[in-house]
């Protein structure tokens, strides 16, 4: 018993501390079968992710479903999708078997070492996501973007500074997805249960503003709540759909 609650705590301390490896998968059975037995999905990019022999990739399970669910419209288009955050360039070369061909793909990082993945499954730019300049270039050189996933520093300080730059710039109709999001309640990211940079602060911030019709309260975040059609929220991931935004109306027929 006094095992078994040592490495509760244990286990507690090390997730208040923003370390995740007490979830990552250990189990017998094979990466495909526990995400098709969870979650039910056995598309195309499942089995892209789990006989991946290329360069490293690495994504929590429960995401490929919610990928699929939100990007399958854009496939075999010239769909121009951005990538804040490269690594080891597997998550590139995830998207580009997934996209395919005619799809416009750029990823961002801050690491230099990263430039080494360019040109390979997509083109890889280095800076900051939070240099509004460096951003805007990159948006330019691609000729506009309409999916951003935003897998970069994942630091409180840092996402609302990269979506408010990029969600104007996102097409009609476009995806900007924010994920592992858990980071949102570790210090070390800056976050926090109770914080006010936990980026869900804005979130909730960003539904008061979807409602601001019946309120009548200022609009806090102008630049994105004009063109938000929709938020989805999952477990870690945040999903804004850019649609234009009408004011409500309400009608009888007889």
């Amino acid at each position: 018993m006094i095992n078994f609650l040592f490495k509760k705590i244990r286990a507690w301390l090390s997730v208040k501390n923003g370390d995740i490896r007490n979830f990552a998968f250990t189990h017998d059975v094979a990466v495909e079968i526990d995400i098709n037995e969870k979650y039910r999905y056995d598309g195309d990019l499942l089995k892209i992710y789990s006989e991946n022999t290329g360069p490293l990739v690495h994504k929590w399970h429960h995401y490929i479903p919610i990928y699929s669910r939100y990007f399958s419209r854009f496939r075999a288009t010239k769909v121009r999708f951005l990538e804040i955050g490269v690594s080891k360039g597997g998550s590139l070369a995830m998207w580009r078997k997934y996209f395919g061909k005619d799809a416009i793909i750029f990823g961002i990082d801050i690491d230099p070492d990263c430039a080494q993945y360019d040109n390979i499954s997509g083109n890889v730019r280095i800076g900051s996501q939070i240099d509004e300049d460096f951003l805007k270039s990159v948006i330019k050189e691609m000729g506009g973007v309409d999916i951003i996933l935003d897998d970069g520093s994942h630091h409180m300080n840092h996402i609302p500074k990269t979506l408010n730059v990029l969600f104007p710039f996102l097409s009609e109709n476009g995806i900007y997805m924010i994920e592992d999001l858990h980071t949102a309640y570790f210090p070390k990211y800056g976050g926090g249960y109770k914080s006010k940079k936990n980026f869900f602060h804005m979130i909730r911030g960003l539904i008061d503003d979807m409602h601001h019709w019946y309120h009548g309260k200022t609009i806090k975040f102008p630049k994105i709540s004009k063109e938000c059609a929709a938020i989805h929220i999952h477990d870690s991931i945040v999903v804004l759909e850019k649609n234009n935004v009408f004011a409500p109306v309400h009608s009888q027929i007889k």
